[in-house]
């Protein structure tokens, strides 16, 4: 299964400047608690935000630079190699976690989405792709812990995708 993590605002950004625009940190407790012991698939933009690998994570990063190597890291160059890994482990669930070129080539093949909607706009350059909502079935909505640690209206939502 194909799985995309991600946090947007309520114009679909998710990034400025290569990070986040916001800092919530229960969003990242979210994060983290969905991909712990996982595999997390991203572009190298993306990893390079984070710096070093994550802890207890399996890491899959896709370049176009064939020369591009992190210890501790899987470099993959095409996202069809995404869609064989999926199609030859079909029981595990794939984390691509961005940014939004991958996201946007994943997304015919993205089965789940666990989004954190942060009801609020904020300015940045990086936005998620455009989806059809009916595609997609709301199967849980938390709303987030609003304090002042994280200060926004924020939900956690899981959406899977409508298969005919």
């Amino acid at each position: 299964m194909i799985s995309f993590v991600f946090a947007m605002d309520k114009n679909q950004l998710i990034g400025k400047d290569n990070d986040l625009p916001w800092y919530i940190p229960r969003d990242f407790k979210f994060f983290k608690d969905v991909t712990w012991g996982e595999t997390i698939v991203m572009g190298r933009k993306t990893f390079e935000s984070f710096g070093k690998p994550l802890p207890n994570r399996r890491h899959i990063i896709l370049t176009s630079n064939r020369d591009y190597e992190v210890e501790g890291c899987e470099i993959i160059h095409t996202s069809d190699e995404i869609i064989r890994l999926n199609e030859t482990y079909p029981e595990k669930e794939w984390f691509v976690i961005g940014g939004s070129v991958l996201f946007e080539k994943m997304m015919p093949y993205a089965d789940r989405m666990y989004m954190t909607y942060i009801d609020h706009e904020f300015e940045g350059d990086t936005y998620f792709p455009e989806f059809e909502e009916v595609e997609w079935n709301l199967i849980e909505e938390t709303k987030g812990i609003k304090d002042e640690k994280n200060p926004y209206d924020y939900y956690f939502r899981i959406y899977d995708r409508v298969r005919a």
